[in-house]
């Protein structure tokens, strides 16, 4: 079937008169800018613009909700990209509920209105995407979304919201207390890597927080670098930091890192 057919057979078989079907076909292509593109076979088309087509025949009947089951999955990284805008420009214009499911983060919280984080069947947060990038339920919540330092600990102290915490690899912290939790309780600091400030100058001239720490690998990726390095005894932390026009720091050498105590969570191990 050419396009205006693919887009026209859910209407078809709803038995829509064909003057109407012809209108809302239009009106359909048009919401995802292939109105030129009805008498194209899809095999004479992109990837991306088979899936704007599949997109227009599921909403020419004007459901309710659109469900979209990882509808990107095939595509390549460019033209995925692409794509999210696209759905989430047409969501915009047409005011249509579409629950998107997808294995991909960053996909999500690029789309999304209001993500929903399932583990074991069960809903473990229900919130926007940046109430759960920033403030996470719990610790699962905050691994699974973007990219997390994970650093195991126990509370020394309580101050208010905030937790003092003695990491295993022999630092100690100061992080927010996302979870109800007292003096000797197992916890978990978690830090978003772009959060981690990395200085090359020892800790003691960054002040109160900063700690030691060894650079172990430097990796370019284009709009940003990853900085692994080596915390105290046995822990490590990732860091990001945007491009600059310095080059890279050489593995071994000494650094210090740091961060605000309220970009950091303490959640119970």
């Amino acid at each position: 079937m050419s396009v205006a057919e693919n887009v026209a057979f859910p209407l078809e078989v709803r038995g829509v008169p064909k003057a109407e079907r012809a209108a809302r076909v239009a009106k359909a292509l048009a919401a995802v800018r292939l109105e030129q593109f009805g008498d194209r076979r899809p095999a004479q088309m992109s990837g991306g613009q088979q899936q704007r087509v599949a997109l227009a025949r599921a909403m020419v009947f004007e459901p309710p909700i659109v469900l979209l089951d990882e509808p990107l999955g095939a595509l390549d990284k460019a033209l995925r990209e692409e794509m999210q805008f696209e759905i989430r420009d047409i969501h915009q214009r047409l005011g249509v509920t579409m629950m998107y499911v997808t294995h991909d983060q960053a996909e999500a919280l690029t789309l999304s209105d209001r993500i929903a984080v399932f583990e074991g069947g069960l809903i473990r947060q229900l919130a926007t995407p940046r109430a759960i990038y920033d403030n996470p339920a719990n610790a699962f919540v905050a691994g699974f979304v973007g990219e997390n330092n994970r650093l195991p600990g126990k509370v020394v102290s309580r101050d208010g919201n905030e937790a003092h915490v003695a990491l295993d690899c022999g630092m100690e912290v100061v992080a927010r207390a996302a979870e109800a939790l007292e003096p000797g309780a197992r916890c978990l600091v978690t830090i978003r890597p772009e959060r981690v400030a990395v200085a090359p100058i020892p800790a003691s001239e960054l002040g109160e927080g900063a700690m030691s720490a060894i650079l172990r690998e430097a990796i370019f990726q284009g709009d940003h670098v990853r900085l692994k390095l080596a915390l105290g005894d046995g822990g490590e932390v990732l860091a990001k930091r945007p491009v600059s026009g310095s080059a890279l720091p050489e593995p071994g050498s000494l650094a210090s890192v740091a961060w605000e105590a309220g970009h950091a969570l303490a959640f119970a191990a």
